[in-house]
């Protein structure tokens, strides 16, 4: 969608506020499902946290899973009937434990995952020896090893199928835990875009490790469990992890979205759903204006790459030595000329969700305007 297009349905409303583009959400979906390749996308819940959005999503072919970032999240999914969660990330979360299992409803709809037999320990010390069976999953390590070099995500210390197979022994002589799934993410190849041939380099030799070592990987826990799913990928990363045959299932969500560090990457190019506008609320010099507000930077290392992205009118950027601010964020280009006060100008996030924890809303624009639906704080809901 054009930004005048934009401008045009959401010209009752007064910025700051959150879009997505509804065209470019659904072009961006079936994208992600072609990368696929026939394999199910269990949709990664912190790079959307609007529930609406979730909800209509896993009504797509390809989508029909959940990888959630929070076991109360996880737990709150479920209350609104979202089933087959996976929680991505280990949790010391003690009421979200007892909630999940005091209710078998949860506790079979929710996978947790786990890398140490410590946070099996955690758990019976929280519930006590003889807490009804927990579905558990093990993440293991997917990160590229060049001598001391680690290249990739600070995840799981499960590297070697030796490592991964003494886990799993533990969970299946451990009452109350069932092992029914693995999780290998590789960020290295997932989360960094193709900015020169030395990283293109880094992702080849990245797969070709993981085409062997994670077929090693799930062969040594498979020993000691009946697995239900082998998770793998990201959305920079769909198209080749598909092609593991060890892999059932992908990770992906971002995508969706098409935030700014999507840009650098060769195998596919998102388009734009995502945005937020800020208001032009002064002129600092002929070719500068200044917005309101607009200083959502991203997590992950500090950087130039983790500023939001001036996005329409093209041909604007940041500047330097101010960047995006807690309450003005000047934009330099030639098209700033032409801009007036009260004009909006449109950026992007530099990553996805993230954008939903600064606005209580998010409005949904399609070919008939827009449709606002609360984002996960719009429903007073804070995952961490």
């Amino acid at each position: 969608m054009r930004h005048h297009d934009l401008d045009a349905a959401t010209a009752d409303l007064d910025p700051p506020f959150a879009v997505v583009d509804m065209a470019a959400y659904e072009a961006n979906a079936h994208d992600l499902v072609r990368r696929a390749a026939g394999k199910p996308i269990r949709l990664a819940s912190k790079s959307i946290r609007v529930r609406h959005l979730i909800e209509q999503t896993l009504k797509r072919p390809g989508f029909d899973i959940v990888l959630a970032y929070s076991l109360a999240e996880a737990n709150w999914l479920v209350r609104h009937g979202l089933t087959d969660i996976v929680v991505a990330y280990p949790s010391v979360d003690r009421a979200a434990w007892r909630v999940l299992t005091r209710d078998d409803t949860r506790r079979n709809a929710v996978t947790v995952m786990i890398d140490a037999v410590e946070q099996l320990d955690f758990v019976d010390e929280l519930l006590g020896v003889g807490h009804k069976t927990i579905r558990v999953a093990l993440d293991l390590d997917a990160s590229l090893r060049v001598g001391p070099v680690h290249l990739g995500p600070r995840r799981s210390p499960l590297h070697t199928p030796t490592e991964a197979s003494a886990v799993a022994r533990a969970i299946s002589q451990r009452p109350g835990f069932e092992l029914v799934g693995v999780m290998t993410y590789e960020g290295q190849v997932a989360g960094v875009p193709d900015t020169t041939p030395a990283v293109r380099a880094m992702k080849r030799a990245s797969m070709r490790d993981l085409d062997s070592r994670r077929t090693a990987l799930v062969e040594a826990v498979s020993q000691h469990a009946e697995l239900e799913f082998v998770n793998g990928g990201g959305t920079g990363s769909l198209h080749a992890t598909t092609d593991d045959q060890a892999v059932t299932e992908l990770a992906a969500g971002s995508g969706l979205f098409g935030p700014g560090l999507f840009d650098g990457y060769a195998a596919f190019t998102p388009r734009p759903a995502a945005m937020f506008a800020l208001p032009v609320v002064r002129r600092a010099a002929p070719d500068i204006v200044t917005l309101y507000s607009g200083g959502y930077v991203a997590s992950g290392p500090p950087g130039k790459a983790r500023q939001p992205v001036p996005t329409y009118p093209e041909g604007l950027k940041l500047i330097g030595n101010e960047g995006a601010g807690e309450v003005q964020t000047p934009v330099r280009g030639s098209a700033a000329r032409r801009l007036k006060l009260g004009d909006r100008v449109w950026l992007r996030h530099a990553k996805a969700g993230e954008l939903c924890e600064r606005f209580d809303e998010v409005h949904l624009i399609g070919a008939d305007g827009h449709e606002t639906v609360p984002t996960y704080r719009g429903e007073g809901r804070n995952f961490g």
